[in-house]
């Protein structure tokens, strides 16, 4: 059954804690970061009570399940929706693409979600966030259902990105490092070996000011997590408690322009023309945000089973 988990502040210190209907029971073990959660806390979260359960989820101040000492690694255009709302064929896509954002971008299912003054398109991307359980250090092929030896859990993950950055400069990491840039959580929901078989129908759902945004199954996946973790693992190291954020379907604010705009742009335009006229079209499009906006973002089964909470954050202007 999954153990569904916080991190929050309780006298003025980050701890854990395992929900229980609504209210927390506070573990015993105080865990400076996700790693150590994993390596010394797991088997107590896997015992806890509703007995134990005394202070109201409601009344605490959730803080990132994910510490901002792990790596934070994300694919990018992994669902055939939003490979198809970029203007590419997803039978095209030929290799797997990998990018990281900055820990430091890392914010709680709660704060505010930072413009910098510079930004004037700020895209939303919900995302279902893969945790590391184990050290995964060498070359290794994974199967599909061997994802619970290798993965603690999953959450939530908001890939905030700056397009107006991103886009024109060619740089992923800076578009989408800002602080405050990686909403996740609320929850780190850990999960036994028959529900990492469920991964699929988990639906992700996203909607700023309450207006429907986002709506797909995780099974839209292009590459699927145990063919990621395998091709990174050939890579570099992955420890425990790092995030993988596994790509977003369509229902962006960037989209691309039709087919015979994009032959024009590339055969009659130069790049700093084209960007120009990119930034230009974004600022008449209502779905950037803006500050005052409302983002909520949820991944649950349908039979609500497996339910990773809510994320409700407010954008500000710096």
């Amino acid at each position: 059954m999954a153990i569904t988990v916080v991190r929050f502040l309780y006298q003025d210190e980050a701890r854990w804690g395992v929900v229980h209907q609504g209210r927390v029971a506070l573990l015993p073990g105080r865990y400076a970061s996700t790693a150590d959660f994993i390596n010394e806390g797991m088997v107590a979260a896997q015992a806890s009570t509703p007995q134990q359960a005394l202070l109201d989820l409601a009344l605490v101040t959730l803080l990132s399940p994910i510490t901002s000492d792990r790596q934070f690694l994300c694919q990018g255009i992994n669902y055939a929706s939003h490979v198809r709302e970029s203007g590419m064929d997803p039978a095209r896509i030929g290799f797997n693409t990998l990018f990281t954002k900055a820990p430091s971008s890392l914010a709680s299912a709660h704060d505010d979600v930072v413009r910098p003054a510079h930004v004037r398109l700020l895209d939303y991307e919900i995302e279902l966030g893969l945790v590391m359980k184990r050290p995964l250090r060498a070359a290794a092929t994974i199967g599909s259902g061997e994802l619970h030896h290798w993965l603690a859990g999953i959450t939530i993950v908001n890939d905030i990105s700056a397009r107006d950055v991103q886009l024109p400069q060619g740089q992923f990491y800076k578009g989408k490092s800002y602080r405050t840039f990686g909403p996740a959580g609320p929850y780190l929901l850990l999960l036994d070996a028959a529900e990492w078989l469920r991964w699929p129908e988990l639906r992700m759902r996203l909607a700023v000011n309450g207006q429907p945004r986002q709506d797909s199954l995780c099974g839209d996946m292009i590459f699927k997590p145990h063919q990621t973790l395998t091709e990174v693992s050939g890579l570099h190291d992955l420890e425990p408690g790092d995030l993988i954020a596994t790509g977003t379907p369509a229902g962006c604010a960037a989209r691309a322009p039709g087919k015979l705009v994009m032959w024009i742009m590339k055969h009659f335009m130069s790049d700093a023309t084209k960007w120009r006229l990119f930034i230009q079209k974004g600022l008449s499009n209502p779905a950037y945000l803006q500050p005052g906006d409302v983002v909520t973002a949820t991944i649950r089964s349908d039979d609500g089973r497996l339910d990773l909470g809510e994320q409700r954050n407010r954008v500000v202007a710096a």
